[in-house]
């Protein structure tokens, strides 16, 4: 069997985060890998060493269809790039529809203890608390070892400065939408930022579990990270990779976690939880069409200048 080596390997979640790449890319060859999700058997390629996989929704899939590449002998990913592109709920405080994030922290939010909030103590402020932890304000032991990642500086570094002047996809939905939040970044117009993600299989939206996001993520990081966009399945790709890596398959330094912005995680001034989660805001079209405007730039730069790539992140 011929071993096809890979130099970037594009990993999204479902069909309409893969569309975007697919349509810009000039796919020629597909490569069908046993243990791919049932929806998505093949991962599509370049001829210059740019593949792109999609894993399925959620923590199972994504972990499942992240194995079954990493051990699969048709696939050479020794010097391969990760980046790992999906859409997600985004803070109001810190970004906006449309807008495109690269992570330096992985945070699982389900992997804590959740009581009903009317059984909670009531100065927990909600029904949250870290396993085995006294409270919801003490880091608790983390015995899992998938509750928190931290990705690779020199590449996410890399990735921000190229990515830095992406021109992002808009519409008058969206822009019309955001202007009822009172937040200057949910106001703004889409732009790269660097700030981090939270995984959970559960879709939960509103203001108060949205500040939990926020405190579980300092928390879980010592103070370092700053919780913007919340997703099901980071930490269960990257700990996949992380397997692959401690076989020998690939390097996890050269993972990179882009997220953009597709709906607000929590309702403006006059609406409801609700509401706000089933309202048409604009942010769906832009937010996938941004995942290939945002990430091609470091795409494209480790295609093009492989010879610097290939041992590693260039300085520049």
């Amino acid at each position: 069997m011929k071993t096809r080596p890979v130099k970037v390997m594009v990993i999204t979640l479902f069909g309409p985060e893969a569309a975007p790449w697919l349509a810009q890319l000039p796919i020629k060859q597909t490569v069908r890998v046993a243990g791919l999700s049932a929806d998505y058997p093949d991962i599509k390629c370049t001829d210059s060493g740019i593949c792109v996989m999609t894993t399925g929704m959620g923590h199972a899939n994504a972990a499942a269809s992240t194995m079954a590449l990493v051990l699969s002998p048709q696939l050479d990913l020794s010097h391969t790039y990760f980046v790992v592109t999906g859409i997600a709920g985004i803070d109001p405080n810190v970004g906006t529809l449309g807008a495109a994030a690269w992570a330096r922290y992985l945070v699982d939010f389900g992997l804590q203890q959740e009581f009903d909030a009317a059984d909670a103590p009531p100065q927990w402020q909600g029904g949250y608390v870290g396993i085995g932890a006294a409270d919801p304000s003490v880091k608790p032991k983390l015995e899992y070892g998938t509750e928190v990642f931290q990705l690779d500086e020199a590449l996410l570094q890399r990735a921000l400065a190229l990515s830095r002047d992406a021109h992002l996809e808009d519409n008058d939905t969206a822009a019309a939408y955001r202007k009822q939040y009172p937040q200057a970044a949910a106001q703004a117009a889409p732009s790269v930022l660097q700030c981090d993600t939270l995984a959970g299989d559960t879709w939960w939206h509103g203001t108060r579990l949205g500040e939990r996001a926020s405190s579980w993520t300092r928390l879980l990081t010592d103070g370092k990270g700053t919780y913007c966009t919340t997703q099901q399945e980071d930490n269960a790709t990257y700990e996949a990779l992380r397997r692959g890596a401690a076989a020998g398959r690939l390097d996890l330094h050269r993972v990179a976690v882009l997220r953009t912005g597709a709906n607000f995680d929590r309702p403006h001034p006059g609406q409801t939880a609700q509401e706000s989660l089933n309202t048409p805001s604009g942010g769906f079209p832009i937010s996938t069409a941004n995942l290939y405007r945002a990430g091609w730039p470091l795409v494209s730069d480790i295609v093009t200048r492989w010879p610097q790539w290939r041992e590693g992140v260039p300085a520049q």
